[in-house]
């Protein structure tokens, strides 16, 4: 994320690369400034992975690949709650099979990016083209045709990776705008993790404080436990500490579940019927654990329907939309994650990112393929870079998690929210530690990252925050007339984002 004015001194993390670890220009920011005997690798797991090129271990990898799994594991739940009863030629989504699918194509993408892209990376249904996903399918286009855009959507962008144009913008971002889109992300996980817990909610005006303005209820009480907890483990360095947070948080959850049958927040219509219920998955042991997975749904998709039915403009201009907010929210999630991993360079860009890029294109195209939306890299992942992760390895861990959560989805819901809520929060509090880098003597960066890291949480979107960093950046240095420090890309960057901040009214004029 690229295009800098001055160079930034990058904060080196104890713990994430190692002394004396090959320095070519493929190695993270940490690496090339150590020194001391170089550390060989001890096998050829160890050398594809560089886990200890990484300052890694093989435990601290299977244990990040775990913390990730169970912080992102609600989307098997959550994807079929969104989906379920939309159509599909004359029949409606079921939920199990939703579940399953989403478990299944979220295993083989995330190890496919551990073992290609070979970064900690997790990618799964991403919820927020799910909530432009619904409002096509509820209004303009069956579910097979908002697929078969999805799919074109996937396409197109892996060939923007093919070309190096996405490389290329991801390395044309200025320095101040990647810290500033870390830091916003880290503000971003901490108001997912709280709204999860319920400890914010949809109010009068904006947003309340929990129930009336009180933490009530047993679930928010849960997530307080786990957050104290989980931040005396971190704070004394505990191993695996993230993990036995939501482990010992989960198990706390289940023992007050079967004490005071609490049950869910939502009825069976979506509605709140219960305020201070849980917000997800009610934590108590399933009936039935293991059942097989029903795959139906692959291949439910209309390539060209969408154009057919509402004309080459306006799918068009549909597909554009899923495109940006899946380009950049990539972009964004990589550049957090790498940041506090130190695998980012002295340019905060992500060595031998291509793989990566590559591997997220194609997971929009195979989510929409599988009818269950298009699949993102996670900004969940950054619970598992916080616990210990640095490889691809990890992802492998959490891949194969997710394929066996496909036959186990009843098993999966047994972790709530509550209990997975707390780690966010606190690696959101890790990833804006790194707000210390700014330049905060230039009004014409300041407003720039400002503007990032509050749009982000405020807007519910990483693409809104990004563009409009990216938009106030250009205009601030060509009205200071520093214009030629302005990479040639960013222009250009910033005049997508103007089409796509003025979607709405473009639409209402054609």
């Amino acid at each position: 994320m690229p295009s800098r004015s001055r160079p930034v001194r990058v904060p080196a993390r104890t713990g994430s690369t190692a002394v004396g670890a090959p320095a070519g220009p493929d190695a993270p920011a940490g690496a090339r400034r150590s020194a001391g005997p170089v550390m060989r690798p001890k096998n050829g797991l160890d050398r594809y992975f560089q886990i200890t090129a990484r300052r890694s271990t093989v435990g601290r990898e299977v244990r990040g690949g775990l913390t990730t799994f169970f912080t992102m594991a609600y989307i098997v739940v959550l994807n079929p709650i969104i989906l379920s009863g939309a159509d599909i030629n004359g029949n409606t989504l079921g939920f199990t099979s939703v579940a399953a699918v989403t478990a299944l194509v979220a295993g083989v993408l995330t190890l496919a990016m551990g073992v290609v892209g070979r970064y900690p990376l997790a990618l799964a249904t991403g919820l927020g083209i799910n909530a432009i996903v619904a409002v096509y399918a509820a209004t303009q286009l069956t579910w097979p045709e908002v697929m078969g855009l999805i799919v074109l959507e996937g396409l197109l962008i892996a060939v923007l990776v093919l070309t190096g144009f996405r490389r290329a913008v991801f390395e044309a971002i200025p320095a101040q705008l990647k810290i500033a889109i870390a830091v916003g992300i880290g503000f971003f996980l901490t108001i997912i993790g709280l709204a999860d817990a319920g400890i914010i909610r949809p109010g009068n005006p904006l947003i309340s404080f929990g129930v009336n303005g009180a933490l009530a209820g047993w679930p928010m009480l849960t997530f307080v436990v786990g957050l104290l907890l989980t931040s005396v483990l971190v704070v004394r360095k505990v191993r695996g500490a993230l993990l036995i947070g939501i482990v010992a948080t989960t198990v706390f959850a289940i023992v007050v579940e079967a004490i005071a049958d609490i049950g869910p927040r939502t009825g069976a219509d979506g509605a709140v019927a219960n305020t201070h219920g849980w917000a997800l998955q009610v934590p108590s042991w399933p009936g039935q654990v293991l059942d097989l997975p029903d795959l139906s749904l692959i291949g439910q998709f209309s390539l060209f329907g969408g154009f057919d039915r509402i004309g080459l403009l306006a799918a068009v201009l549909i597909v554009f939309s899923i495109m940006i907010a899946d380009f950049f929210d990539t972009v964004g999630t990589v550049t957090a994650v790498g940041a506090e991993g130190d695998l980012l360079d002295e340019n905060r860009n992500l060595p031998r990112s291509q793989p990566v890029l590559l591997v997220d294109s194609l997971a929009a195209a195979a989510g929409g393929a599988a009818s269950v939306s298009s699949n993102t890299t996670y900004i969940e992942s950054a619970a598992g870079v916080g616990d210990g992760a640095r490889t691809g390895l990890a992802s492998v861990v959490t891949g194969l998690l997710f394929l066996v959560a496909t036959f186990f989805t009843p098993l999966v819901q047994v972790v709530p929210s509550e209990a997975a809520a707390p780690v966010l929060v606190i690696v959101g509090a890790m990833m804006i530690s790194q707000i210390r880098d700014l330049e905060w003597g230039d009004m014409s960066l300041v407003i720039p990252a400002f503007l990032t890291i509050a749009l982000m949480p405020f807007t519910y979107s990483i693409t809104n925050g990004i563009g409009a960093g990216v938009v106030s950046y250009v205009l601030l240095r060509v009205a200071t007339g520093r214009g030629r420090d302005v990479h040639p890309l960013m222009w250009l960057v910033a005049g997508v984002f103007v089409v796509y901040f003025a979607l709405d009214p473009i639409q209402q004029l054609l």
